[in-house]
């Protein structure tokens, strides 16, 4: 990145691979080579790009270049090949001749292919084409299956209960696509029986044969052995295969739900049909005559 000191003269900074250099008296970059570059020539090749004046003691500092496509008047080019907003092929035509018709159809000129000569424009509504492809964006990002590496710790010495519990945390994570680091812990005499931790990560990859694979079979870390189970399938299928299962879960339950709903109405409808009239109490049902009704 070029700097030009105005103070000083200087540009600091890398030119064509050279060391910092001076602008003299003449006009010519001292230490450049002779390709006639002068302070005007190199002042109007650094300004082909957008600068910002940082004081004297700092000089021009270069922007970062814009990842935009050119739209409408930024476009430099004299003629483009025009496209049109439904895909076809206008042709090769003046840049002015393209900026009437995209006034005309209320749309914008996008230079979609700068590098091509002439470069490709096409007409679009710019606004509606970031907001597309920003929400493409989100979605892909939305989707990307990241494995993630899931770790569990074990003893050599662990309860059956305790190790089924281990187990299916394991069968878990293998089955949502994540990876799993198996780590035993040895502690005092143990680290002299490693083949109890070994046997222990035999036991457990054997269990789990159907939801995972060895991927680094088990190996001594200091005090504790390691081993990392692979999912026999990918994060992709398995995150399909869970949103089908949660599908088929919450059809299941509103099926539940309208069974029981039709239950209840038969049930009252049921009742409601033996259900008699109560008799009205009368003063000849009175038994006790000292109370009046």
């Amino acid at each position: 990145m070029n700097r030009f000191d105005r103070s000083s003269g200087r540009v600091r900074g890398k030119w064509s691979g050279q060391a910092p250099t001076r602008i003299g008296s003449t006009g010519r970059v001292s230490g450049a080579p002779d390709t006639g570059a002068s302070a005007v020539g190199l002042g109007l090749r650094m300004m082909r790009r957008p600068c910002a004046w940082l004081g004297p003691h700092h000089g021009y500092l270069e922007e970062p270049i814009s990842t935009e496509p050119r739209i409408n008047d930024r476009i430099h080019a004299n003629e483009v090949r025009l496209v049109g907003p439904n895909g076809e092929q206008v042709g090769i035509v003046r840049i002015e001749d393209a900026l009437r018709l995209a006034r005309e159809a209320d749309l914008d000129l996008v230079e979609v292919a700068a590098q091509a000569r002439p470069p490709v424009a096409k007409l679009m509504d710019y606004g509606k084409f970031k907001y597309e492809s920003a929400q493409k964006a989100r979605e892909s990002r939305r989707n990307q299956a990241n494995t993630v590496i899931k770790e569990m710790k074990l003893r050599p010495k662990i309860d059956a209960h305790d190790y089924e519990t281990k187990k299916g945390h394991v069968v878990r994570f293998l089955r949502g696509g994540d990876k799993v680091k198996i780590t035993i812990m040895f502690r005092g005499r143990e680290q002299s029986r490693p083949e109890l931790g070994f046997n222990l990560l035999k036991r457990l990859a054997d269990d789990v044969v159907e939801d995972g694979t060895i991927e680094s079979q088990p190996r001594q870390d200091g005090r504790n052995m390691l081993m990392v189970l692979a999912p026999t399938r990918k994060k992709a299928e398995a995150r399909e295969q869970e949103k089908a299962d949660k599908a088929a879960r919450a059809s299941r339950r509103q099926a539940d739900a309208e069974a029981e709903a039709r239950q209840q109405a038969e049930m009252r409808a049921a009742h409601q049909a033996t259900a008699t009239a109560k008799k009205r109490r009368g003063p000849a049902d009175n038994l006790d005559p000292d109370i009046d009704l």
